[in-house]
């Protein structure tokens, strides 16, 4: 007998879509021809169905770094990762870091896909995709501190900018970090992009100090793609200079990848002092709370 699909569809208030199997939690939004919305609806709910085992069958290989002209894997979401993190394979880095934002550019693609969305979006997690038409903007709030989830402020993502993702990484996500970062909110061309740069931003800003604690990633979760790389498990209060330091560092990196064109703007905080890059409006509308 043939095993029962475990992915769940249901309708949220807001006439939002939420999909769920395993690790991956969707809460799908959009605006437009009411007709169009329901079958953008069905067409992601179709395309999520499946789309987990689908990942779980290359995931030996996801968990490997990529080579610069390695594209050996045959799924979707997969290949998705891999052309996210080839540009950053001068470092280490695996395809599962841009995993999240892949599989919300997979369903958003499957949305976009049906004439007559103004705008949509596919938020994994706070990883998200977006889907607009000209003169649409979607308004997107940046959370540093993950336990409130109250955002420190809002940027304006308007159609023209070419901004189509966002992702935040950081010591209190859902995944592994190697720095000591609040969070990092970058803002690239697509999620998967995004998801990337703000990992690999999250990991730079870093600094060593005694009131940081680091473990083996392997000692918590013998699967993780990084081994036994040392990963923060938590952060105590450090010296004003010591987070200077380590966000000037964060910054750095920044500005290396907006250089390069792979993001567009980047919001990075640590113990109340945040850094900003943009070429964007990212941080027009940001309240600081220091």
């Amino acid at each position: 007998m043939a095993d029962r699909p475990t992915a769940q569809h249901a309708r949220l208030s807001g006439e939002r879509l939420h999909l769920n199997e395993g690790p991956i939690d969707l809460v799908i939004g959009a605006k437009g021809d009411p007709a169009a919305i329901q079958a953008a609806y069905a067409a992601a709910a179709e395309r999520f169905d499946g789309l987990l085992s689908g990942l779980v069958a290359e995931l030996p290989q996801l968990r490997q770094p990529t080579e610069p002209g390695d594209l050996t894997l045959t799924g979707p979401v997969a290949r998705r990762m891999v052309r996210a993190v080839r540009p950053h394979s001068a470092i280490f880095v695996t395809p599962m870091a841009a995993v999240a934002g892949a599989v919300a550019d997979e369903i958003l693609a499957a949305m976009s896909a049906i004439p007559g969305l103004d705008k949509a979006y596919v938020n994994n997690g706070g990883d998200i995709a977006l889907h607009l038409v000209r003169g649409e903007q979607m308004k997107i709030g940046a959370v540093s501190e993950v336990d409130t989830g109250l955002p420190d402020g809002f940027a304006a993502i308007h159609a023209d900018t070419g901004i189509r993702g966002v992702a935040t990484s950081g010591v209190d996500g859902r995944s592994f970090s190697l720095g000591i970062a609040d969070a990092v909110t970058v803002l690239a061309e697509n999620a998967a992009a995004a998801d990337v740069a703000a990992t690999l931003i999250a990991n730079a800003v870093d600094i060593d100090h005694p009131a940081v604690r680091r473990e083996p990633a392997f000692d918590l979760d013998p699967d993780s793609d990084l081994g036994d790389r040392l990963v923060t498990v938590s952060v105590g209060n450090l010296p004003a200079s010591s987070v200077a330091h380590a966000l000037d560092r964060g910054t750095a990196c920044a500005e290396t990848m907006s250089r390069r064109g792979l993001i567009r703007g980047a919001l990075l905080r640590c113990q109340r002092q945040t850094r900003a890059i943009s070429d964007s409006s990212l941080l027009e509308n940001h309240r600081s709370r220091n």
